[in-house]
């Protein structure tokens, strides 16, 4: 918590009772599920909704990219689902040209983490 931004979404995660994260980040268009051995309740089934309606694919967290995201924490410390969203491909920063795609692929996403 060295940082200020990384201080601030942590305060906002204590000052609420999520149900589950979601972390963007770019690259890939995959979903990755779970950290090390933490796999909350209905974590997997959660993912594959997410998948099956974004198109992208549902993939366990790789070692190396494991162990300082804020889904990592959170899954953690709640035992509740987070998942990081690797939205689009390409070189980063992603062109503007790929927002409609990845805001359609990802509406789905969206709208069934606001009703789980």
């Amino acid at each position: 918590m060295t940082e200020p931004e990384a201080l601030t979404i942590y305060n906002f995660t204590l000052a609420h009772n999520f149900k589950l994260v979601l972390a963007y980040h770019t690259q890939g268009k995959e979903i990755y599920w779970q950290f090390q051995n933490f796999n909350p309740p209905n974590s997997l089934t959660i993912g594959e909704r997410f998948a099956q309606a974004s198109g992208y694919s549902l993939s366990e967290t790789p070692y190396n990219s494991s162990f300082a995201g804020f889904k990592d924490w959170f899954i953690q410390n709640y035992n509740l689902p987070g998942y990081t969203i690797e939205a689009g491909i390409g070189e980063n920063p992603l062109p503007l040209s790929q927002f409609d795609e990845i805001y359609n692929d990802n509406l789905g996403i969206f709208v069934l983490g606001a009703i789980l």
